[in-house]
């Protein structure tokens, strides 16, 4: 293989199986960064992408939506930054020395997807280029904790987190904690319960044992107070109507699949909402939250306000990934993020 290229995981086609072939390595052009990734994330997302083709505009394609390491070249332009620089995709985000790639992998889409259901504006319509329902995508549009109106504001409110040891759930308990909430109430396995206690939450259901049509009186059983926003993460009919049960009047309730209860951008009639949200910030009406976001990331993570997911490495590198997505695919994925290792394809 050339020094001018790289091993890569491909979708040949749409639907086809992942293959390791090789790719060109990219010269940046004015304003961009070729970053050396020494750790790519897995998600949900790329599941899909191989089996339905969303967002590839040609094959082959590779797909990944997460990942850290180092500059290694500066386009004409690029100010802020020099080679070296330890940086995950967020767009480039700094890496406090005390965090690995692994774990700083495991934070950019995740933690987008959370900030923005809890704090992008709501009911945003008429876009174009975004699949389905996503183009009436927004937020709860809570102040952001990093900002002086919105940190601890809701002191005294309780939050439901559906999905608490998952990726985006654990963001969301984490920011939930910022924003003042409590309790923060969430739904995880028994055996993840300490893992969604360490991102902040107060009280832990186990799904186990409590199915979603007994979620509102567990809830109930915790607190009597009217609890205005609640974010599914697992989005499920099943969850969503529960989460519909629970929220008090003019509350939010945060989705990340296509809504089943209320009407997106419509107020119920007792001013309750639904909200989808659109977890990247790449789209322009996105940019100025998305900038908000990622300008006090670095911050948040050097004070350990946030804190990235546990790590499950992939074996093989990208050989193994296939493998992973179809676990995350299948949902046998709980309390860990998978993460594999370029640099040790065979």
């Amino acid at each position: 293989m050339s020094s001018a290229s790289q091993k890569a995981l491909l979708i040949p086609s749409k639907g086809a199986e992942f293959e390791v072939g090789t790719r060109s390595i990219p010269k940046p052009g004015p304003g961009e960064v070729l970053v050396k990734l020494h750790a790519a994330a897995l998600n949900p997302l790329d599941n899909i992408m191989q089996k339905y083709g969303l967002f590839i505009e040609s094959y082959p394609a590779v797909p990944g939506n997460d990942g850290a390491g180092t500059v290694e070249e500066l386009g004409e332009g690029v100010i802020g930054l020099q080679k070296g620089d330890r940086v995950a995709r967020g767009p480039l985000t700094a890496i406090p020395s005390k965090y690995s790639f692994d774990e700083a992998a495991t934070i950019p889409l995740g933690f987008a997807t959370a900030a923005l259901g809890l704090y992008d504006k709501r009911g945003k319509h008429g876009r174009v280029n975004l699949p389905s329902v996503w183009s009436a995508a927004g937020g709860a549009e809570l102040p952001t904790p990093w900002s002086a109106a919105g940190r601890d504001k809701y002191k005294g409110h309780p939050a439901v987190i559906t999905g608490g040891a998952s990726s985006v759930g654990q963001f969301v308990i984490q920011l939930a904690k910022l924003s003042g909430f409590g309790p923060i109430i969430t739904t995880a396995s028994s055996r993840n319960a300490e893992y969604a206690k360490a991102a902040g939450a107060t009280h832990v259901i186990d799904y186990n044992t409590t199915s979603y049509a007994d979620l509102p009186a567990a809830v109930a059983k915790i607190t009597s107070t009217p609890v205005p926003l609640i974010y599914d993460v697992i989005a499920s009919p099943e969850s969503q109507k529960a989460s519909w049960a629970i929220l008090a009047p003019k509350g939010t309730l945060v989705v990340s699949h296509d809504p089943v209860v209320g009407k997106l951008g419509e107020e119920a009639e007792d001013s309750k909402r639904v909200e989808l949200v659109w977890g990247s910030t790449t789209d322009s009406d996105w940019h100025e939250i998305g900038n908000d976001i990622w300008a006090h990331l670095t911050g948040l993570l050097e004070t350990g306000a946030v804190k990235p997911n546990k790590v499950e490495v992939l074996p093989d590198g990208l050989a193994g990934i296939p493998a992973g997505v179809e676990r995350v695919g299948q949902g046998k994925v709980s309390g860990v993020k998978l993460v594999a290792h370029p640099q040790e394809t065979a």
